[in-house]
């Protein structure tokens, strides 16, 4: 997993919960970097799972919920620090179609060992559209996040909905409403 999802990562747990909190998710998590990581460094997932594991605990904020609240704030800062990704699409829908023949080739050109997710676009309407989420981390939560976000960025309302096609939720069914 890339640096940058741990360095903003631990910038959100400072920003919302103090650096205090920061030591003590560390400090209770078994990582292999000490929890010490650069934007560009390749980590282990194992290690994010424990720190949002050990910050749900001492928070009492179920995953799911920091996952949002995540995802709120990796989308500002990636639209902050690559604005190309998305200034020329015209809307939400126009760039969640594009995630994977776009979105994700230009992150890889950024960033060549990430392990993205994959989105497989089922059904497209103007209103509507059906996402399915793959991806052996399970953090579709996260992606979830990362949609609301593209529609507030365009000021358009939305409704998104999901269904796990497993239970490990490594496979999801997103159901995205206009409106």
């Amino acid at each position: 997993m890339k640096g940058i999802i741990f360095t903003e990562f631990l910038e959100l747990v400072e920003e919302k919960f103090g650096l205090e909190m920061v030591d003590t998710i560390i400090s209770e998590s078994n990582l292999e970097s000490d929890g010490i990581y650069t934007a560009i460094g390749t980590y282990e997932f194992s290690e994010m799972l424990q720190l949002i594991t050990h910050l749900s605990e001492n928070t009492d904020i179920a995953v799911d919920d920091l996952l949002l609240v995540y995802a709120e704030h990796l989308f500002a800062v990636l639209v902050k620090s690559y604005p190309t990704l998305v200034e020329h699409y015209k809307s939400p829908m126009d760039l969640l179609a594009s995630i994977e023949n776009h979105i994700h080739v230009e992150v890889k050109k950024i960033y060549p060992d990430a392990e993205l997710p994959s989105f497989k676009l089922e059904e497209r309407t103007d209103d509507k559209m059906i996402l399915v989420y793959n991806s052996e981390r399970a953090l579709y939560m996260l992606g979830k996040g990362l949609m609301l976000e593209t529609f507030k960025l365009f000021n358009v309302p939305v409704n998104i909905d999901y269904e796990k096609i497993n239970e490990e939720g490594t496979e999801v069914r997103f159901f995205i409403n206009k409106g």
